[in-house]
């Protein structure tokens, strides 16, 4: 019995692995892609592409439709994640280095547990609460004296706004995925904002003549395929087996690897006070979602994965 459960928990720990590693290249790819391509063609344009994929799997694992309150739910899940998150970094990462967004995006865990609580009505504790305060504080502190203590920028601004949307997103989502299944959650929110997605990129392709090399449109090949639909599979799917509370905790090594892609793909120096205010922002984001998932108890856990399994063992029949 022990083996099998240790077999279940490395699994799940790989796949949650695999959609860490999917999503660190992120912020790297994003800034490669909009160094030639609009912001804007580059943030609602991945999403397209992955909503394609999304409606293809749906429709081959005959998953069930959303009712109209699931849809509304949907709603902020796409606003977040699928909406605001690229569209933001997108913008952001035109001039602000990848590092940087690196540095203040690794403030999300954190942000992602305080939604998560809001969302779901828990009482974490007073140590929560400090915590996710001075991570917060830590990442502003970090984006002004990047600026050169010349106060936020527009950038930081922006990278933090995408903080906020991703965390609400990621919250709503996960609270959903009990109800649809964890990738189903993500799939639909995709196929529920096309419409809006595909007029941002009519758009933006009318605006702005679209032309670039291959570094940039592969870039944004692995920004649409990975970072907006696979990723997310590998990521719920690590989630819905488990252990969650142990699966959760790999996003913060995210922002460390997305620092290591940062120097060797795209040759940004790694400064001590870059590193420096990383592990910073990591240590508050762990001690902040270490609480949270202390305090939850086991129960929502077992719950979310019990769910999400049951959602992935219909949708591969």
């Amino acid at each position: 019995m022990q083996s099998a459960s240790g077999y279940v928990s490395r699994r799940g720990l790989v796949w949650g692995g695999l959609g860490v590693l999917a999503f660190s290249f992120t912020v790297i790819f994003t800034r490669v892609a909009v160094a030639q391509l609009d912001p804007l063609f580059v943030g609602a344009g991945r999403a397209v592409v992955a909503a394609a994929i999304a409606g293809v799997a749906l429709a081959v694992t005959r998953s069930r439709m959303p009712s109209g309150q699931q849809a509304a739910r949907l709603a902020i899940v796409g606003g977040g994640v699928v909406l605001g998150f690229p569209l933001l970094t997108s913008f952001a990462l035109t001039a602000a280095p990848a590092s940087h967004g690196a540095v203040v995006i690794a403030v999300l865990p954190a942000a992602t547990a305080v939604a998560a609580v809001l969302r779901t009505r828990e009482r974490p504790g007073r140590g929560f609460w400090i915590a996710a305060a001075i991570g917060a504080v830590v990442a502003v502190a970090f984006a002004v004296g990047g600026s050169g203590g010349a106060g936020l920028h527009a950038t930081d601004l922006l990278l933090l706004g995408a903080v906020v949307a991703a965390a609400v997103g990621y919250a709503e989502g996960g609270v959903l995925s009990r109800e649809l299944g964890a990738w189903q959650t993500i799939s639909w929110a995709l196929v529920l904002s096309s419409p809006v997605m595909i007029g941002l990129t009519l758009f933006s392709a009318i605006r702005t003549p679209v032309s670039a090399d291959p570094a940039a449109w592969g870039s944004f090949a692995y920004l649409a395929v990975v970072s907006m639909f696979l990723g997310f599979v590998a990521w719920y799917r690590g989630l819905a087996i488990g252990p969650m509370a142990r699966v959760s905790q790999l996003q913060l090594a995210q922002p460390v690897l997305s620092l290591g892609w940062a120097a060797l793909v795209l040759g940004e120096p790694l400064t001590l006070g870059t590193v420096a205010g990383g592990l910073a922002v990591i240590a508050c984001a762990a001690i902040a979602v270490t609480i949270r998932q202390r305090s939850a108890g086991p129960t929502a856990p077992v719950s979310l994965e019990t769910t999400d399994a049951a959602a992935l063992t219909r949708s591969s029949r």
